[in-house]
């Protein structure tokens, strides 16, 4: 029943920072995801007669890739699987499936906000056993085995019927298909306070949450409209389909145009929220006012100890570098560490091990906390609400209270999409080149007081990841970051960050593009931006 069947190497299977994505066409080649899948298990060792969890967002080609996992996890010795029924698993849902169970790990397919089809793309990633995605010690090993990988095992079995909950056999593995949403849920039940949330719905609250036709749909329906008592038709969008509905589905203000044009129309609801394909991402909207990932980030850590399952306060917080700053000043009045890493979930995941941080988050939309070693980004959503239940107030008045307390850092992301590659590398590597000689400098009236290419030190192994991003650091504190991005499956994606804070309560209403122009402006005059890309303007800006 189990076959080698040999095979050739690609030379294109290094992950990223989360995992191995492109286009499906690729993944559809002979064998090139069984090589992947194959190269996981060869460069992980103990896992004979072990548990591995198998799940994924329900994209175009998952439930293909789900048939060969499973066969190829009985070949190579698994003990059992467990995958989520129809193949859907939401990406923080997984790894609570891996932490409560204790399994040995995990496999995700997904391309995260990425679209999907039968010319979109796909991903495949491998969760540890911590929940957590594999570290870059594993993603190495994993890549070089794919270089030299001559054959994989599979077991010849019939499909197995994900449609259907419980348990079969096949070669020898028990196979378990499980509710993907139950678990989840009730851990949900076990952070906030589900009796005040129904409360808020009961008394004429009313909100809008898009799952985008991605996998956090199922989820959001369960939670919010069935167990909280929302209004039906609070969550919309919420069948998980192979394309996304053909939109793309990242929760951001190109993409959910519509949920921000209705949040700020006169008739909006009182909160609007969002996630994106793999269900780990959150956009959150109140009534009249948008608020950035980087300040949700910093409110929900201010406001957490109203939230029962974070009431003893936190430990730590912890930001990606590009993050804005406004974390920092959170965790200074609480009296808590701060952590600065690089772009990645998985840096996170030493710090939430060592018990150093509760909750993290990134710019790009990911915010989460101790509970699972992902971004959550039903989880932020449900937290939010519960702050605006315990403090009875919008989320607008929430927002500028925070601000007037902390200060507000003015912050926005220009993504060039797509840029060829060549044109990309050039950029940084000149920029990387002259960057000893920026420091006391002048642009645009800004004095730049250092430069430099972020590296990161971890406090917990001692490692040290370099090249996570290119700094401009202004005096007074505004700063402008360049970094080539990892989650695209074709071209480059350059993203540049802009950070401006204003202390000045009565400088606090500005439209934030105006009030980055001249660091906008800078940013294009230090890195050539507009001559190496070709571009006159970013694809998206958020």
């Amino acid at each position: 029943m189990i076959r080698t069947v040999p095979t050739k190497p690609y030379s294109d299977q290094k992950p990223g920072t989360s995992g191995l994505r492109k286009k499906v066409p690729v993944f559809q080649q002979e064998h090139y995801a069984e090589n992947f899948i194959q190269s996981i298990f060869d460069a992980l060792d103990g896992f004979k007669g072990k548990t591995l969890v198998i799940g994924g967002d329900g994209r175009f080609y998952n439930r293909e890739v789900i048939q060969k996992a499973i066969a190829m996890a009985a070949a190579n010795g698994f003990g059992k699987v467990m995958v989520g029924q129809g193949g859907i698993l939401s990406t923080p849902a997984a790894s609570h499936v891996i932490r409560k169970y204790k399994t040995f790990g995990g496999i995700i397919l997904s391309a995260s906000h990425n679209p999907g089809g039968p010319h979109e793309d796909f991903g495949i990633k491998y969760n540890a056993g911590n929940g957590g995605p594999a570290p870059e010690k594993l993603t190495d090993a994993i890549f070089e085995k794919t270089k030299t990988i001559s054959s994989f095992k599979i077991a010849d079995i019939d499909p197995i019927d994900i449609d259907t909950t419980g348990t079969v056999k096949a070669a020898g593995m028990t196979v378990e298909i499980i509710d993907p949403v139950a678990d989840y849920a009730e851990l949900m039940e076990s952070l906030f306070d589900f009796d005040a949330l129904r409360k808020l719905f009961k008394s004429g609250f009313r909100m809008r949450f898009d799952a985008m036709h991605a996998v956090t749909g199922p989820y959001a329906k369960e939670i919010l409209e069935n167990r909280l008592g929302a209004p039906n038709g609070t969550c919309r969008n919420f069948k998980p389909l192979p394309d996304f509905g053909g939109h793309h589905p990242d929760p951001n203000l190109v993409h959910a145009k519509h949920l921000y044009d209705e949040m700020m129309g006169p008739d909006a609801p009182d909160f609007g929220a969002a996630s994106d394909g793999d269900g780990d991402r959150n956009l959150i909207i109140g009534k009249g006012i948008f608020v950035t990932p980087s300040d949700s980030v910093a409110m929900l850590a201010a406001n957490a100890r109203l939230a029962p399952g974070y009431k003893a306060g936190l430990k730590g917080i912890a930001r990606s570098m590009p993050t804005s700053g406004a974390a920092d000043r959170v965790a200074e009045k609480l009296g808590i560490g701060i952590y600065e890493t690089p772009t990645g979930w998985k840096f996170f995941g030493n710090l939430l091990d060592a018990d150093m941080a509760t909750i993290c988050g990134e710019e790009s939309a990911g915010t989460g906390s101790n509970h699972v070693r992902e971004k959550d980004g039903l989880w932020a959503v449900l937290l939010w609400l519960n702050i605006l239940a315990a403090r009875g107030e919008s989320c607008k008045q929430i927002v500028t209270e925070h601000w007037a307390t902390y200060g507000r850092n003015y912050y926005s992301r220009h993504d060039y999409e797509e840029v060829e590659s060549d044109r990309a590398n050039a950029l940084v590597d000149e920029l990387r080149a002259k960057l000893a000689s920026l420091p006391g400098t002048s642009v645009r009236g800004l004095k730049i007081a250092n430069a430099d290419d972020f590296a990161y030190h971890d406090p917990v192994d001692g490692s040290v990841s370099k090249n996570q991003g290119i700094r401009i650091l202004f005096e007074g504190g505004s700063r402008v970051v360049f970094r080539l991005s990892g989650t695209g499956t074709s071209g480059a994606t350059l993203r540049v960050y802009i950070e401006r804070y204003e202390p000045d309560k009565s400088r606090h209403d500005l439209d934030t593009q105006a009030a980055l122009a001249d660091l906008i402006a800078a940013a294009d005059d230090i890195a050539g931006i507009h001559s190496h890309t070709g571009r006159p303007k970013p694809s998206v800006i958020t």
